[in-house]
């Protein structure tokens, strides 16, 4: 199950490496620090939380179609996703950190149970894509790795596997529809890529991406 520059097993990986930086980024954070800014614009650390949050539970949903063929998806609407995000600033810091384990404990658990006939049957992403079960690790493993780094804490791009940020640049490369890359370290290039704060120089900015 290989997928351009990478295999089903190292999105597995990836996976299980980002949801431990995601917990890692917020194990030491007290209400002050889940309340401050995140490194994304208008979001704090407890609407990121949230959302990576809701994330797991929304994967859970397309598990649960891959595996009874029963079509559950995502989110049930815009509004939900909202919501759940929204929910963020709501709760305290230690219910997060208990959404934030007990969701992606919860993922992991489904993702293992997945027999080799369901990993390969069809479900549809949030943003409308038919895609077999395969994809969901690498789905989750984006999610985590990336906004890990998104709680500014201390996790940063250079702390990112770099099979991962091989994947994530030959990705947004792709979906951008760049010829070509400035020149830097493969973090600092992944970091532009994604929209985040890079030091390279000249590189034109680029909108938000995930």
């Amino acid at each position: 199950m290989t997928d351009g520059t990478r295999t089903f097993a190292d999105a597995r990986e990836w996976g299980r490496t980002g949801t431990e930086l995601v917990l890692k980024a917020v194990a030491e954070l007290d209400e002050v620090g889940f309340m401050a800014d995140s490194a994304l614009p208008g979001w704090t650390r407890k609407h990121l939380a949230a959302h990576v949050a809701s994330n797991a539970d929304a994967l859970c949903n397309l598990v649960h179609w891959a595996a009874t063929g029963e079509e559950t998806p995502m989110y049930a609407s815009a509004e939900e996703r909202a919501a759940g995000i929204a929910k963020g600033p709501t709760l305290s810091a230690e219910e997060l950190r208990s959404w934030l384990t007990a969701s992606a404990q919860k993922l992991a658990e489904g993702l293992d149970r997945l027999t080799d006939e369901q990993w390969r049957n069809k479900v549809v992403t949030a943003q409308g894509r038919t895609v077999p079960a395969t994809e969901l690790p690498w789905m989750r493993s984006r999610e985590t790795c990336v906004h890990a780094v998104d709680f500014a804490t201390g996790v940063s791009f250079a702390d990112l596997p770099e099979g991962f940020l091989t994947a994530l640049v030959a990705e947004i490369k792709t979906k951008r529809g760049l010829t070509e890359l400035p020149d830097g370290p493969l973090p600092e290039v992944a970091a532009w890529l994604a929209g985040r704060p890079h030091p390279l120089a000249d590189a034109p900015e680029l909108g938000p991406w995930l």
